[in-house]
């Protein structure tokens, strides 16, 4: 625990303009961020007497060791460089909202050719119109089966798609007039995008138009005594008031407006938002979170309000914004709503009316979500715990493991041989702390080796961390004796002659995050944290294998078991029986579930290696040809073969290649081996390249 005074900054060096700051603990990581409009007022109190700060403030100027800041020109500035950099530091002491699922969107593919409607759920795409998020799926093909009657609009896949344009048949929904069939040339791509962007008008909340264009087609056609005719827009119209019957008017004046209502406690809020568009819920969605910091209902509500908007542009920032109470800086965020909306924004709290209405509404939903979200965590929390503490038990740990690292070994035949490590903390899954290594110091298989290798690995890195921060110092070996296995450069892998780099650094280490934890940012460090428990999958073998790794580095505050999955028996280092936890064990079920997910991770990691490897071509080794003329250089000659019969001034005759690159692309193939020609099984016929493959 640190003393505030010893990193307290003089009042003259901390500028009185608006700005945002961090702060760091002793090991560069960033703990906090905030704004201020007054920077030099806003750090001041962060260092007046502990006993008047809030408790969670206390533990925060406590925990960190130092605090710098960041000038910026305007109060919507410090409000975007704020959200910029809670996303990317991710500090464990501010707000931030979570959610239990990916809620749905009807989604308009209008970046294709041939735009598609969907159901859509993760991050949005360039190009795509989305309307939502629904509570279910469901609900969303159900309002596209009543539209598509109006507006026959693709939904259907780009394999179905293509294999409809070569057959010249359309699918099922062409021939009931639920798709305009544009794959099979019905309508140009000019009529079904108009279909498209109608579609969209229509669920933006222009509803009135099209009604009426339908009701006047009809008698119309009644007139004309095309009766058929009639009854088919009649039907039409039917199914759009169908549609929009799913969605209740809400407010009269039919306006484009969120609501956000908070319910909270001294630890936790909910958060519960509806989308109101044309007069009419189209959406709703919830978050949680921990009161980490000391924030009131007005810094919730601003913190859900960088949270929900900052990514979105245009219609997706809505004309009004009624929340339950104004953020401190209620112009600033004003302001900064608008430019991203490009227009005028409403922030206010609704006074009365059809809104403050439906502002009960929200309210009374975010009380009932925050009721079963701490239902729900107390539950989760009991059985957590008590899984925890059966597995410190049966281990004979001295307490429960909060962090638990799983690692699994996955191969095809001993090609392509990978590992996975995965961490769980207090009982839960911790994505962004998941690894994956390859296997370098060998080939082929041999999954204790491999074991070996990678917890070595791992726990080297560990051991590099603790000592560049200073937690740990390696002592100087005794005189006559070995240096200890940290400080040794690792061997030099067999395929390259070379020594790795000295912090044993390899880009086949590889981090989901893309962040390869090196430079000092403020961003949490790759392998900082130790785990209580490390867990491989495997029997005996593996164990000793392990065992045997942190014994090399010297550590032996890190207690290790396997699980093997033949009798789901538990094995221990130098203990010849196993473990056997009770099949209703919560603590077997939490292991089962480590290491299911570890060979989850692994094996997808495996998949992917094996893909790219048979999709690789002798092109892929040419420096500066992309993906572009390497797609134009086999569209010209039909394939790899060809290409390599060719000469340099046929290569150059394909548009985008020069000589130089000619010249490249020719001695890559004349090195490269051809592929081994294809066997028929059944007749053991020798057959051709494929003119179309890449060999």
């Amino acid at each position: 625990m640190a003393d505030p005074s010893s990193y307290r900054p003089s009042p003259g060096q901390i500028p009185d303009s608006p700005g945002v700051y961090k702060f760091r603990d002793e090991h560069r990581r960033v703990i906090y961020v905030g704004k201020a409009k007054n920077l030099r007022q806003r750090v001041a109190s962060y260092f007046q007497d502990l006993a008047h700060l809030h408790p969670r403030t206390r533990t925060m100027v406590t925990t960190a060791s130092s605090v710098e800041w960041t000038v910026v020109s305007t109060e919507v500035e410090a409000l975007q460089l704020e959200y910029t950099w809670i996303k990317e530091f991710d500090p464990r002491f501010n707000v931030k909202y979570r959610d239990d699922k990916s809620y749905p969107y009807l989604a308009v593919t209008l970046n294709e050719e041939f735009p598609r409607v969907q159901v859509m759920r993760g991050a949005k795409k360039k190009g795509v119109r989305y309307f939502g998020p629904y509570g279910h799926a469901w609900a969303i093909r159900e309002t596209v089966d009543l539209m598509l009657r109006v507006f026959p609009v693709r939904t259907c896949s780009a394999g179905v798609f293509k294999n409809a344009a070569r057959t010249g048949r359309p699918c099922l929904l062409g021939y009931i007039d639920k798709c305009s069939a544009p794959c099979v040339g019905r309508v140009t791509p000019e009529e079904h995008r108009e279909l498209a962007e109608d579609f969209c008008d229509f669920m933006a909340g222009r509803t009135g138009t099209y009604i009426r264009r339908l009701e006047k087609d009809m008698m119309q056609a009644a007139e004309e005594m095309e009766y058929e005719r009639a009854a088919r827009l009649r039907d039409d119209a039917g199914a759009l008031k169908r549609a929009m019957e799913k969605s209740a008017v809400v407010l009269a004046d039919a306006t484009d407006a969120d609501l956000i209502a908070v319910a909270e406690d001294e630890l936790e809020a909910a958060l519960q938002i509806f989308h109101v568009r044309g007069g009419r819920v189209r959406g709703q969605r919830g978050w949680v979170t921990d009161k980490v910091e000391a924030v009131d209902t007005a810094g919730l509500v601003e913190h859900a309000l960088q949270q929900l908007y900052g990514e979105e542009r245009g219609d997706a920032v809505p004309k009004e914004v009624l929340v339950p109470a104004l953020p401190e800086d209620t112009e600033a965020v004003s302001q900064w709503l608008a430019e991203r909306r490009g227009a005028q924004v409403s922030l206010r709290i609704p006074q009365r009316g059809d809104k403050k209405d439906l502002m009960t509404t929200v309210q009374r939903n975010a009380q009932q979500a925050l009721g079963l979200h701490k239902t729900k965590r107390a539950s989760d929390l009991t059985t957590r715990s008590r899984a925890l503490e059966e597995i410190a038990e049966a281990l004979g740990l001295d307490a429960a493991p909060l962090r638990i690292e799983c690692y699994d070994i996955s191969h095809l035949q001993g090609d392509d041989v990978v590992a996975s490590m995965v961490v769980f903390e207090d009982g839960l899954a911790r994505k962004s702390e998941y690894r994956r290594f390859q296997i370098k110091g060998f080939e082929g298989q041999d999954d204790v080796r491999s074991m070996h290798e990678v917890i070595g690995r791992r726990f080297k890195r560990y051991l590099q961390e603790k000592e560049r921060t200073g937690e740990w110092e390696q002592p100087p070996p005794a005189s006559g004796e070995a240096p200890h296995p940290a400080q040794v450069p690792p061997a030099p892998h067999p395929a390259q002659g070379a020594p790795l780099p000295a912090d044993d650094t390899d880009p086949r280490d590889t981090d989901p995050r893309g962040d390869d934890g090196r430079e000092d940012d403020g961003r949490p460090k790759r392998f900082a944290y130790p785990p209580q428990l490390v867990v491989v999958d495997g029997g005996q073998p593996q164990v000793a294998a392990a065992r045997r790794a942190l014994d090399e580095l010297g550590i032996d505050d890190i207690a290790v078991c396997g699980l093997a999955k033949r009798l789901e028996e538990v094995w221990l280092p130098d203990d010849d029986d196993p473990v056997v936890l009770p099949r209703s064990s919560e603590g077997l079920y939490l292991l089962q579930r480590v290491r299911d997910e570890a060979h989850r991770f692994a094996i997808t990691y495996q998949r992917s290696k094996r893909a790219k490897r048979i999709r690789s071509s002798p092109l892929d080794d040419v420096a500066g040809l992309g993906e572009t003329r390497k797609q134009a250089l086999i569209k010209h000659f039909g394939s790899v073969k060809k290409l390599r019969q060719a000469t340099i001034e046929e290569i150059c005759q394909v548009p985008g290649i020069g000589r130089r690159t000619a010249e490249s692309v020719a001695a890559a193939l004349a090195s490269a081996a051809p592929a081994a020609p294809a066997v028929n099984t059944a007749t053991g016929e020798i057959m051709e390249e494929d003119d179309g493959g890449t060999s």
